[in-house]
């Protein structure tokens, strides 16, 4: 198992914009890591073609995420929402396209935070107009050479899409080749019965993974089964970054957007450099195929 890491800015700060990059790119690429995780919360944020330059100097990859706050919508909204929100989407996919991502990731489909009750019948109405709205942004993903991954959400983030099987069955119809699973160990722990099942389940369409501990905090400091889930991404063939996303209660409205109440480690920069650490073991344990030796979780 050969597998690029990474870590978001949201580790450190919100929004991440031409500054935020120009001072954590050089930290991450010194402590080993290999790629940089930048959210995109307004398109413009930051400069993609001086981000690519900064990371490009450091031989530092990308990962881009995508950000639904209040107001993007692309199911049970309102044509003018969903036209914005498509057009956002587009934006992201270019800025990606410029600083060399593969892949952009995220709730594709309503506000973070958005709930409503569903019947089995209106569900799957909402599933068939997420496939027709995501279309068109499909295509463009297409002609720009980036992939989707649209990522399920716990259940206090959304009512729509919260598990694998979920997902799989909205995007059913739709391109393996240009949109799939963004997978994130936070929400899988919350409710999949069997995370690495459920990683099983989504082979081959696995875009993106993004890890932390189970409280959001450094990953292998917690109880997930890391061992299992490390050796079912191996067997699903997946072959892009594993990104640490955590987030810091320093920052007032990151804190409150992701329930960041208190501390997740004694510094951020601990909990990066740590994960970092512990995931190199892990993943090395199942590359060596000897999960016997696999870190434990336990400190």
């Amino acid at each position: 198992m050969s597998v690029r890491i990474g870590v978001s800015t949201w580790v450190w700060a919100s929004p991440c914009d031409d500054a935020v990059v120009a001072a954590l790119a050089p930290r991450v690429a010194a402590w080993g890591f290999d790629v940089l995780e930048l959210p995109v919360e307004q398109l413009g944020d930051w400069d993609p073609v001086r981000t690519a330059t900064v990371l490009g100097d450091l031989g530092l990859g990308a990962s881009v995420c995508l950000v639904m706050p209040p107001g993007r919508e692309l199911v049970d909204a309102d044509a003018a929402t969903v036209r914005a929100t498509q057009d956002y989407l587009r934006g992201v996919l270019d800025a990606a396209a410029t600083v060399g991502a593969s892949a952009i990731a995220g709730p594709a489909y309503a506000s973070v935070g958005r709930t409503w009750r569903m019947s089995p019948t209106e569900r799957s109405a909402a599933y068939s107009q997420l496939r027709e709205n995501l279309a068109p942004v499909v295509e463009h993903a297409a002609q720009v050479g980036v992939r989707i991954g649209v990522e399920p959400l716990n259940r206090y983030e959304t009512s729509l899409l919260n598990t694998v099987d979920q997902t799989l069955e909205a995007l059913d119809g739709l391109p393996a080749e240009q949109i799939g699973l963004a997978l994130d160990t936070y929400h899988l722990n919350i409710e999949e019965r069997d995370p690495a099942a459920a990683t099983r389940r989504a082979a081959g369409r696995i875009v993106h993974v993004q890890v932390c501990g189970n409280d959001r905090g450094t990953p292998g400091a917690d109880h997930i089964d890391w061992p299992g889930f490390l050796a079912a991404l191996d067997d699903a063939v997946y072959a892009g970054p594993i990104c640490i996303e955590s987030f810091t209660s320093d920052n007032v409205t990151i804190a409150t957007a992701a329930s960041i109440w208190r501390p997740l480690a004694p510094t951020q920069d601990e909990l990066a450099t740590d994960g970092l650490a512990f995931l190199r073991r892990a993943v090395g344990a199942v590359r060596d195929q000897d999960r016997s030796d696999m870190p434990s979780t336990k400190r």
